[in-house]
């Protein structure tokens, strides 16, 4: 067998290309590098480095990043050094994240502190809560962008999401992780706002449930689980085969509220910040 080589570029279209259907072989395992390539590729960015794992013409794993194993974290790690590049972080599968980090430390200096961790759910079979609250679910318009905005704030104050806030805070929305999300509200029959959920795109088959948020003072009340069941849904509706969502292992509310409805845990990932004390 011959041995696996890593490529890289900063060539998006030609990444998908070679890459694209290994990415969407797994889209619940990939659902972080399926989005963030395609908005890469609908954004028109084009100084992200990319690269893909090949052994005899088949793509094993691209490095944005899916599973890895030790030998070849290290020897990815190993080419990127040699190229002088000096990578911010790295997020992934729990395990490909650590030997990465561990691989990235040997060969840079690098001191990689933790600071991402999450449980990664797939819906099974969907279950709507029983009883649900009054009201319904409603899509954000043109008219709740502000709103949109404010609460997605809000959540990331919550969780500690700096980067995101200072995203917002800039005016560079667009720019911000929640951009080219689809919101949707739980409206009680007044119509009060008290709860919100946004999904992705379909991508790959794939549709990822994030953000969910539901402010402090209308909490307790089933808004939460009536959300996620609407864009679950509509997600399934849509032509999903693959709705997924991270869930903070710290919040057992949430864990247990996305098991009632059918979500069923996948894998954990992991996010690794780096620094450096010199030249990497």
């Amino acid at each position: 067998m011959l041995p696996a080589h890593w490529h890289l570029t900063t060539d998006v279209e030609d990444f998908l290309a070679r890459a694209g259907a290994f990415l969407r072989s797994r889209p619940a395992l990939h659902t972080t590098p399926l989005t963030d390539v395609e908005k890469l590729r609908l954004d028109g960015t084009g100084d992200r480095l990319l690269g893909r794992l090949e052994s005899e013409g088949e793509v094993r794993a691209v490095c944005y990043l899916t599973p890895l194993t030790a030998d070849d974290a290290d020897a990815l790690a190993a080419r990127l050094s040699a190229l002088g590049h000096t990578p911010t972080q790295v997020v992934a599968d729990q395990d490909t994240a650590d030997v990465f980090a561990s691989a990235w430390q040997g060969h840079t200096g690098a001191t990689p502190k933790l600071f991402w961790h999450t449980h990664l759910y797939r819906l099974g079979t969907l279950t709507p809560p029983r009883p649900q609250p009054e009201g319904r679910a409603q899509l954000a318009g043109a008219e709740d962008r502000e709103l949109v905005v404010r609460r997605c704030r809000e959540f990331c104050v919550e969780v500690g999401e700096q980067p995101s806030i200072d995203l917002i805070d800039a005016g560079s929305w667009d720019r911000s992780r929640f951009g080219d999300r689809h919101f949707t509200f739980w409206r009680t029959p007044d119509g009060t706002p008290v709860s919100m959920a946004a999904v992705t795109s379909v991508t790959g088959g794939m549709v990822r449930v994030d953000p969910a948020h539901t402010p402090s003072g209308f909490r307790g009340h089933g808004y939460a689980g009536a959300v996620t069941a609407a864009v679950s849904r509509a997600a399934l509706e849509a032509g999903a085969t693959d709705v997924v969502l991270f869930a903070d292992p710290a919040n057992p509310t949430s864990n247990a509220l996305y098991q009632r409805l059918g979500y069923v845990r996948l894998t954990d990932c992991a996010g690794y910040r780096f620094t450096y004390d010199g030249p990497a």
